[in-house]
């Protein structure tokens, strides 16, 4: 038996032992595929590096997405009709609606908050979210909405990809295969948590589906060490870490040739490169210590309740202004934003831990002169019921709910769309999420409709051959 090992031709054993002996850079789930490499080794794909269909407005995306759906009609849409029907029933001149609880028969519930208008516009935002209200000249409140999940998987899974179904790429990959990175030695689309392993379907959120692997996101750690295994072990020189990556590139490369279906080796192979070069530029990228107190108190760095998210928002600056092209910032991440009891005491946590992260962000972004070519998107996979669940909560709506959107080509100061007099279906200017990926890409200086990877015989496309972007957001 040991005689017939030794003699395997396909020497599996010892090439799992020497990848999983790289320092840690095999663990890396990195997305860059430089130009030249993809125009030699897979001439079927089309990589516009540089080259938008558009003008383009903005350069990069920060997508701040709170995970389990927060509530638009507690937030950014009041309805005075909802307080006055509060205790009834859904009116009969409501359409029936299905929730995932099947409880629409249940009263309407009033929000509770305080409500002022604010900005030059006079855009109305609660109290629950006063350092995001002082940015309003900048943003574009879209109250019109849509979209087709109706459960936290599905829903997240459609405001990524497009799709209720899990498989296809994700927004980032799109933006990552379209415009690649402004700089070699960062990837293009970077996801942060701020509980790790939480979000709801995990890496398929930020997968590249049937693109290359290597188009994929990569996940960042929240902490003082977002990057594990970069560094150099002590005692290696970079001479001998380079040389250890040559020969692993050419027993790669080996293992590669009978085997191009694999896009993930590809994808390993060069997660190994742009590791190697990493090593110079990420450790100062991912220093936060370079900022100011006065810069990390704009984040709410140092206050417990702010920390984690804070650090997350002020790191998705540092990238951007480096060249990465699309960093998705998940809070609440584990559906902590899923109110279906005790709404009040659950949105209370969650905007106080994200309402002055992000606030911090559009001001920074916008001192520095970032703003104007920084798309920032704020949202859920859905908003909240008019009615009630469990007496104190509101359960899941994708049939009309509020994002917002600043900075990139954003005309700020307006409010977009609206939804019936008790906020639950989107009714005027109404954007699916196929729309809202398609006004995205638009900004980014990419056509929804060109935009396309060849897959199984046919063009595969973001927004599955639909959406249009709303011309009405754009400055």
């Amino acid at each position: 038996m040991s005689h017939r090992l030794v003699m395997n031709p396909s020497h599996s054993t010892r090439r799992e032992m020497l990848m999983t002996s790289g320092a840690g850079f095999g663990a890396l789930a990195l997305s860059y595929l430089e130009q030249q490499t993809v125009a030699a080794e897979k001439p079927d794909v089309r990589f516009d590096h540089g080259q938008p269909h558009l003008l383009p407005r903005a350069k990069n995306i920060i997508f701040v997405f709170l995970e389990g759906g927060p509530s638009h009609i507690d937030l950014f849409d009041p309805k005075p009709k909802l307080r006055e029907l509060a205790g009834q029933p859904l009116p009969p001149s409501f359409k029936p609606v299905i929730t995932p609880m099947g409880e629409y028969e249940a009263p309407l519930l009033a929000d509770q908050r305080k409500w002022k208008q604010h900005g030059e516009a006079g855009t109305w935002v609660s109290d629950w979210l006063p350092h995001i209200a002082g940015c309003v000249d900048d943003i574009c409140v879209i109250r019109s909405c849509w979209s087709n999940g109706l459960n936290h998987s599905n829903g997240v899974c459609q405001m990524n990809t497009g799709s209720i179904i899990g498989g296809r790429p994700s927004l980032g990959a799109w933006v990552s295969y379209g415009l690649g990175t402004e700089n070699a030695n960062l990837p293009a689309f970077v996801v942060m948590e701020d509980t790790p392993g939480k979000v709801i379907n995990g890496p398929r959120n930020w997968s590249a589906g049937f693109m290359p692997a290597a188009y994929q996101g990569t996940s960042f750690l929240p902490g003082a060490e977002p990057i594990h295994n970069l560094a150099t072990p002590d005692g290696i020189s970079a001479d001998r870490q380079l040389a250890k990556l040559r020969f692993l590139d050419r027993l790669n490369r080996e293992h590669e040739t009978y085997r191009r279906e694999q896009s993930e080796l590809d994808a390993r192979i060069k997660s190994y490169e742009l590791a190697f070069r990493m090593q110079t530029e990420a450790p100062l990228a991912v220093d936060l210590g370079e900022e100011t107190p006065h810069t990390q108190a704009l984040y709410g760095i140092g206050q417990p309740q702010t920390d984690v998210f804070g650090r997350n928002c002020l790191l998705a600056r540092r990238l951007i202004e480096r060249g990465v092209r699309f960093v998705q910032l998940y809070h609440g991440a584990g559906s902590r934003w899923d109110a279906h009891a005790g709404i009040e005491a659950n949105h209370k946590t969650t905007c106080r831990e994200s309402d002055l992260p992000v606030a911090g962000l559009i001001h920074d972004l916008k001192q520095r002169g970032l703003l104007d070519e920084t798309l920032v998107v704020w949202g859920g996979e859905f908003g909240r019921t008019p009615m009630s669940e469990k007496g104190d909560g509101r359960d899941h709506n994708p049939y009309g709910f509020t994002m917002w959107m600043a900075g990139g080509g954003v005309k700020g100061g307006q409010t977009i769309g609206t939804t019936d007099e008790i906020g639950l279906y989107a009714v005027e200017d109404r954007l699916h999420v196929h729309d809202l990926h398609a006004t995205m890409l638009h900004l980014l200086g990419l056509d929804n409709m060109r935009l396309a990877y060849p897959h199984k015989g046919q063009p595969e496309r973001p927004t599955l051959n639909e959406g249009l972007p709303c011309k009405k957001i754009f400055s």
